[in-house]
């Protein structure tokens, strides 16, 4: 089976293959990293296929070739970081234009919508209610885009993705879907009715907290017109060296979401009832409010655990500054177990009366469940419980 047929290929055979094709020159197994600025021209205008690394890069493409082809989608483009990613969608819109999005979204998604693109004339409105009913009363004629993340971030609400894309199309808006915390591996919006899907591949992507990164992948190629002009106008462009850091990431994606997975699920049960807590949030539990629509849209839960301690913000901070197997840090998705304090760390950008309000108080806490061996992720997170 050659490349041209990867469309028949597995998830995890994908994953290792596509955009990983030996190099015609040498045979190398693993592609060249391609550190070069600029491409020699054998006369002005005639080139093989690259011109100046901001505009394209082979290392880059054989990236942006990988995320598409995981996410079934027709092109992608690659970007410095997630942020840059989610900018660069919002940059296709018009002053006037209206941002409609699920209110639990990623403090900085929030941040650009509010503080960034709204001084440009977008108008960004919110719902607090996930249901495709409130989205269905929200849109109208100058709804341009529907966003969305899910599992959410950090309450990890899980939206019905058909649904709402129905909804948003009804208006002629393009939907958007950040899959970051389900990744391919577990959820495929774009066969869900998503036109684009977003990513920080800082995270599960590149799956080991060395490389910063974002993407957008699309449904339908006239689609990346706009969006390949403005990442090449806008230049927020990741270097080969950090593509080929997400790359080979991606070639152990599928085994590592499966512990991420196994752990989170393990975890999440074992927290479940604990004295200190007033909630455990996992999509796959079963008190989870969205865990019918979680099953059918996800083929596995996440790696994140979401809990929230009834005595706020003391028990919270000294659970943080106690554990050792896990690390008080931002982000999420690497190999290594992390946790974050969103309303200090990850969302501090949301004014504190509109983020309590959304639930995200003092007492929260976001785990990132990494693939260490689950009993010293339980022996951890109970000798820090002991502390807080």
């Amino acid at each position: 089976m050659t490349a041209n047929d990867d469309k028949a290929w597995h998830f995890a055979t994908r994953a290792i293959h596509v955009g990983q094709e030996p190099d015609p020159l040498t045979g190398a197994t693993v592609p060249p990293i391609h550190p070069t600025s600029t491409y020699t021209q054998a006369s002005p205008g005639k080139h093989k296929g690259y011109e100046y690394s901001r505009s394209s890069n082979p290392t880059r493409g054989a990236l942006e070739r990988a995320l598409a082809s995981l996410e079934g989608g027709a092109l992608c483009a690659c970007f410095a970081s997630g942020s840059a990613a989610t900018s660069c969608v919002f940059a296709t819109l018009s002053p006037g234009d209206k941002v409609l999005a699920y209110s639990d979204v990623y403090g900085g998604t929030f941040r650009l919508l509010k503080r960034v693109w709204e001084g440009f004339g977008l108008v960004p409105v919110f719902t607090d209610d996930p249901s495709p009913q409130a989205f269905a009363r929200l849109v109208d004629s100058k709804t341009r885009v529907v966003w969305i993340e899910s599992p959410t971030n950090p309450l990890l609400r899980c939206l019905d993705i058909k649904a709402i894309a129905d909804i948003a199309h009804g208006v002629g808006a393009r939907f958007a879907v950040d899959n970051t915390f389900a990744t391919p591996a577990l959820q495929l919006p774009i066969q869900l009715g998503a036109d684009y899907v977003i990513h920080s591949t800082t995270k599960y992507i590149g799956g080991h907290s060395d490389v910063i990164g974002g993407a957008v992948i699309v449904k339908d190629p006239a689609l990346m017109e706009r969006i390949a002009f403005l990442q090449n106008a806008m230049g927020g462009v990741p270097g080969p060296f950090d593509c080929f850091l997400q790359q080979r990431g991606i070639k152990t994606l599928a085994v590592r979401m499966e512990r991420h997975c196994a752990n989170a699920m393990a975890l999440a049960k074992h927290l479940q009832g604990h004295p200190q807590l007033s909630k455990v949030i996992y999509p796959f539990l079963e008190d989870h409010p969205d865990y019918a629509l979680a099953k059918k849209q996800m083929c596995g839960g996440g790696g994140i655990v979401t809990i929230v301690f009834k005595r706020e913000r003391e028990a919270a901070l000294r659970f943080c500054e106690s554990v050792k197997v896990f690390s008080c840090a931002e982000s999420l998705g690497g190999v290594e177990s992390l946790v974050c304090h969103p309303a200090i760390m990850t969302h501090a950008s949301i004014p504190k009366e509109i983020r309590e309000a959304r639930g995200v108080t003092d007492g929260l806490l976001r785990l990132s469940v990494g693939i260490e061996d689950l009993a010293d992720l339980i022996a951890d997170v109970d000798q820090a419980m002991g502390r807080a």
